[in-house]
This record gives C-alpha cells, structure tokens and sequence, in this order.
C-alpha cells in the first residue's frame, strides 16, 4: 500500500462529535504530496479542560471556524478512493462516523487501517506505543504532538515504515 491519507482529529470535549480541528496527510507513491489542517466548530460547542489541556485550543480558537461539513468539502476530493490510517483508528473513525451521523451525512466507508496496531504487532521492544515514541523509533520528531497536522504527519511517517514496508 503506497497510496492512503493520514487523519488524526482533536476533540474539544468527551464526544466524539466535538471534533475541533483536522489534519491529513497524502501520501501517493510512498511520498507525502499534501497537507490539509483547519479548524472546525465542534457540536457540542464547549471545550472540556482537559481537552484544552492536551491540544491547547479553545472556544475563542474556533468561534468563527467552518462546522465540519464546510471542512470536509475540502477533504473528499483529495482523499477520495483512499484508504485512511490513524494512530488509534478507534477514536479517529469514531469522531469520522459520528459526525457524518450528526451531519446527516452519507458515509463512503472509509478503509481504516492503524498504526497503534501494528506498532503493538510489530514493534515489541518498545516502551509503549504512543504515538509520539512509534513516531521517534520511526525517525520522526513529533515535536508538535496534538496538533491535528503534525500527528497525522507522524502517523503517514510511521505507516510508511510499518504498514507500507
């Protein structure tokens, strides 16, 4: 699999609804040829401290952003017969579907495939399998870590070394 896109979403609070930012990554014939990041009006619209704690942003950050079918408008086209990958695709397509769900909007199901697993299968020797340790063991520096872009980099990066190899 040379061909997919990395996702990686923040949430502003404990629904999977709440998605407040998005980052993908293309990545065509083993090389990253795009970037997409934005911000995006979560529903329920309150950010939860913990959240904002993680991820740093708050309601003043995305008060005037796109709700998520504005983003996604500019997603499709560029992922658009790709399969997704995602470090903990069970939150990341959790958040995907439950938004399509709130939005009414028809699911293409997405291909998902997840780089937390197969660190854990093939990647043993390592303390844990956080993304930003999966990432350095891959020669990637997360230095960014939850920021929606430079996670979904981290985890193109790290399907490239365990998924497409």
């Amino acid at each position: 699999m040379n061909e997919f896109a990395a996702i990686d979403f923040e949430t502003a609070n404990q629904y999977r609804t709440s998605v407040c930012s998005v980052g993908i990554v293309v990545v065509r014939e083993g090389e990253i040829i795009d970037k997409f990041y934005s911000l995006i009006r979560p529903e329920p619209e309150f950010y939860a401290y913990w959240c904002t704690k993680v991820h740093g942003l708050t309601k003043e950050d995305t008060m005037d952003a796109p709700i998520f079918p504005e983003v996604w408008k500019e997603i499709a086209p560029r992922i658009e017969g790709m399969p997704l990958i995602a470090h903990n695709k069970a939150f990341d397509e959790s958040c995907l579907k439950a938004v399509f769900r709130m939005y009414q909007m028809d699911y293409p199901d997405y291909e998902f495939y997840c780089t937390l697993q197969a660190s854990r299968r093939k990647l043993k020797q390592l303390p844990n399998h956080q993304l930003h340790t999966v990432a350095a063991y891959c020669g990637y520096d997360l230095t960014n870590h939850h920021h929606a872009l430079a996670d979904a980099e981290a985890c193109a990066w790290i399907a490239k070394a365990l998924i497409c190899e």
